[in-house]
């Protein structure tokens, strides 16, 4: 198939915005840009920073900015959130499925060793899960036994809690209208800040009922946030921002320098150009290493490099923030390979410097000069002073004006330089999704009553799905992309599987009944070890008058899986359930568990075949719906505690055939 975009090559609307240079140039072209691109032309580098500080004066005036957002007591952490992890909730860094339960202190000990802790977390909770059934947004909130403790333990460890607010969800069940719901919500989880999912800026109704029930709430948008709305949201996601040659100016960052920007491209495996640019412009940057399940890891260089910015930004905050901001400052020749921006007060001047380029740089640089990531530095007199700019990496150095004193913060940096080596492995860390070990059941001597028996031997099966942001079987479906767009997103896909049987085997031809699992029930005394959700629909723990011969719902892979033992068998995989489809196909109106419980360390996932009456529709984010044909397969996203029960969700029983049964 051949598409009308190269999805490796920026959009226009990604792109970093002409300055223009003329005295007379109409500078108001420039609210709307991403980034200030550099021009290439180094003589031109102070014109153009001219330009710059006369369009922040000029929107400032025209816009009647006022910095009330930026000084209010409980918001001011915002301007020093440098590193915000996007993390799906059932992340198996963050829980365990084998002890049910929040692993809060796995993830943090992970996070502080590889990119020297996080200052805050994203808890993305519903997409791409929610549709599957009637559940809205706030339900995957609320119905998750043990969240508030977890936010709980986030805080009490140092870090600030965002939660994620997705405008798009109108097909769900429906409660109170979305900024009632999204105000609650974040009472209840004693929320930091709101992530805004899909949207540029809040509308102003929302931004002032979320303050009301929570003040000091921090409103993160997604992509451009336009500058007048600067004002009103202290933070925004800087993704797909495309960049000139030389890293240009954040445009939100340059407006308001407490407005702290997190760079993110979330399917590359390369992210050392987010990281120069929030380097040379004192911003952040957001580690999103599962998105939407997909594993999207950060290489050893990357993470270093972050470290290595992360023990500067947060010592140095105060200059970050209130010193004067030179880009492209003319202490490191444009000559050289390498640039820098400079932030000074009272004397004290750091340089970020920035290698854009393949080659390690040595840097020769004049004055009294502290190389600050550089072990058992001291302070040089005026002079010459070499220093180490990594390929693809950074470097800090303080330069002191004559009689000013080291400052007080240069301590912290230095006590953690020992941890601060620049890696140069920039390889990809690949996981591999491995089938989780199923339990053990023997073969039966003859297929049950109403089974559909697949012979052994060598299958092909052809399996159609949705691709989704989620995959498949292993590995991104968007690798270094820039945005991916229609029809690669969310398209109808077609995969091969080549099968082997050992042996015959038997599958149900019809799913479960709520009679059925009552019966087993009342027979093992089945309890649970995590009874949140189960047989949720049941009244009184009985199914409800006229639904005993409705397929059981509200139940999940272990549930299934205690049922298919009690009968003598196991669930099908998915491959055959499908065999067994292809040959006699009843419908039972809603999904079927699969022994196809996957892995790759840090998202689990199961694939669902049959299809659901149940589900949403209205949006194409929502999980699939309706009745599917044999062929069809949907990944679904794996959630704990219970909450994978669900009313669209019931199960088949397997059995292994002996020879004779076959």
């Amino acid at each position: 198939m051949t598409y009308a975009f190269d999805p490796l090559v920026p959009r226009e609307i990604d792109l970093p915005t002409t300055v223009p240079l003329d005295a007379g140039a109409d500078l108001s072209v420039l609210d709307d840009a991403k980034i200030f691109a550099v021009p290439p032309d180094p003589a031109q580098w102070p014109r153009w920073r001219e330009q710059l500080t006369r369009w922040r004066t000029q929107a400032r005036e025209r816009l009647g900015y006022v910095d009330d957002l930026y000084v209010t007591p409980e918001r001011t952490w915002a301007a020093g959130c440098r590193t915000v992890a996007q993390v799906w909730l059932w992340d198996e860094l963050l829980y365990s499925f084998d002890e049910q339960r929040f692993t809060p202190e796995r993830f943090l000990a992970d996070a502080e060793q590889r990119f020297a802790g996080l200052d805050a977390v994203v808890l993305w909770h519903a997409y791409p899960v929610i549709g599957i059934d009637d559940r809205n947004q706030w339900d995957f909130y609320r119905d998750v036994p043990g969240l508030r403790a977890l936010v709980d333990a986030l805080h009490a460890a140092g870090l600030r809690v965002f939660l994620d607010y997705n405008p798009w969800d109108t097909g769900t069940r429906r409660g109170d209208d979305d900024v009632t719901e999204l105000a609650a919500v974040i009472t209840e989880l004693d929320a930091d800040g709101v992530f805004l999912d899909t949207l540029r800026k809040a509308d102003p109704h929302l931004v002032e009922t979320l303050e009301r029930a929570r003040p000091g709430i921090v409103l993160e948008g997604e992509s451009k946030l336009a500058t007048e709305r600067i004002a009103d949201h202290a933070s925004s996601w800087a993704q797909w921002f495309a960049d000139s040659e030389v890293p240009g100016v954040l445009r939100a960052h340059w407006y308001e320098r407490r407005h702290m920007q997190h760079h993110v491209r979330r399917w590359h495996r390369d992210h050392s150009g987010e990281l120069l640019s929030a380097w040379l412009n004192g911003a952040g940057m957001m580690v999103w290493e599962v998105v939407f399940g997909v594993w999207v890891g950060w290489n050893q260089r990357d993470a270093a490099t972050l470290r290595r910015m992360l023990a500067v930004q947060r010592a140095a905050h105060g200059l970050l923030t209130t010193g004067e901001w030179t880009p492209l400052d003319d202490a490191v020749a444009p000559t050289s390979g390498a640039v820098a921006s400079s932030f000074s007060a009272d004397g004290v001047t750091l340089l970020t410097i920035a290698n854009p380029g393949e080659r390690d740089l040595t840097l020769d640089l004049a004055g009294r000069c502290l190389d600050l990531l550089a072990p058992d530095a001291e302070v040089e007199e005026p002079g010459a002073r070499q220093v180490l700019v990594p390929a693809r990496g950074v470097a800090a150095v303080l330069r002191l004006a004559d009689g000013a004193a080291v400052p007080t913060w240069v301590a912290h940096v230095r006590d953690a330089v020992g941890d601060l080596a620049h890696d140069p492995d920039s390889s990809f860390a690949h996981r591999v999704a491995r089938r989780v070990p199923a339990p053990s059941v023997g073969p039966v001597p003859r297929a049950p009553r109403d089974a559909v028996v697949v012979p052994a031997g060598e299958h092909v099966l052809t399996v159609r799905y949705r691709a989704r942001e989620t995959g498949m079987y292993d590995g991104a479906p968007y690798v270094d992309e820039w945005k991916p767009l229609p029809p690669r997103l969310h398209d109808a896909r077609t995969l091969e599987r080549h099968v082997r049987l050992d042996a015959a085997v038997a599958v149900a031809a019809r799913a479960v009944t709520n009679a059925e699992y009552a019966v087993f029930l009342s027979e093992t005394g089945y309890t649970p070890a995590m009874g949140h959700r189960h047989v949720a629909h049941w009244e009184d723990g009985a199914p409800a008058p006229g639904t005993a011969d409705e397929p059981v719902t509200h139940v999940d892979l272990d549930d299934a899986r205690a049922y298919c033992a009690w009968a003598g068998g196991r669930l099908p995989t998915e491959d055959e359930w499908q065999l067994a489809a292809a040959r006699r196909y009843e419908t039972d109106g809603v999904w079927s568990w699969t022994e196809s419980e996957h892995s790759d360390g840090r998202t689990r996932f199961v694939m669902l075949k049959g299809g659901s009456r149940r589900g949403a529709t209205g949006s194409d984010w929502y999980f699939d719906h309706g009745i599917q044909p044999p062929d069809v397969t949907a990944k679904l996203l794996l959630p704990g505690l219970g909450t994978a029960r669900s009313a669209a969700v019931g199960f088949r029983c397997c059995w292994t055939l002996t020879e004779a049964g076959a």
